[in-house]
């Protein structure tokens, strides 16, 4: 083996996680794990923004195009279907919609890839990686309960932006980190959010260490 490619393989492991803001209301929730992400060592972040996730993002948060561009490591257009991030073969290891609109859901569940968002989402499902998407609506009618069964049996995780009210949250900052937690937590990185220690509090080794 050539020192080259001996550099190739013995290089260190970077996890390569897609991130997805749709058009549903909760925008922040992709801006704000997406800045958790620029922080850890060994991620790679690859942003893709449908067009009614930028109206979301330009209403909710005030984040503009350069912002937000520089929160990730590499950012793709949502109609380009030949991007890296639309072949299995790029290995991406997680992808999460933050937020995942209705309609988002309902193309994910009937594998339909009409955008990059949707193909994305549709690669980590057929080579079985951790797809989590945050599914924001209320009320819910039978189709999108019914979507959610399905995208949950191809194996995809279900994740809504719940308010943890247990951690005692101060503001909607606590909030929004307390779902980015449970996010971060299911695909498997670590973070220094707040975790529920029980109502005694015992010492907690792991906690202590």
């Amino acid at each position: 083996m050539n020192d080259r490619a001996s550099a190739v393989v013995d290089a260190p492991p970077c996890r390569r996680i897609v991130i997805a803001i749709t058009g549903a209301s909760g925008a922040v929730y992709g801006v704000r794990l997406l800045q958790r992400l620029q922080v850890l060592p060994g991620v790679a972040t690859h942003l893709v923004v449908s067009d009614a996730g930028w109206t979301s993002l330009r209403h909710e948060t005030g984040c503009d195009l350069a912002a937000l561009h520089a929160m990730a490591n590499q950012v793709h257009d949502v109609r380009d279907i030949g991007a890296s991030i639309a072949s299995g073969s790029f290995g991406a290891s997680a992808m999460v919609v933050a937020p995942c609109s209705m309609r988002s859901l309902a193309s994910i569940a009937h594998g339909l890839s009409d955008n990059l968002v949707t193909r994305a989402a549709d690669v980590m499902l057929k080579e079985r990686r951790r797809l989590v998407l945050m599914v924001r609506e209320s009320p819910l009618h039978l189709g999108h309960l019914r979507n959610m069964v399905a995208v949950t049996e191809m194996g995809a995780i279900v994740c809504p932006p719940m308010p943890a009210f247990y951690l005692r949250p101060r503001s909607i900052d606590d909030i929004v980190d307390a779902s980015v937690a449970r996010v971060l937590d299911l695909i498997d990185l670590p973070h220094a959010l707040a975790r529920w220690q029980g109502l005694a509090q015992p010492q907690d080794p792991c906690v202590m260490a």
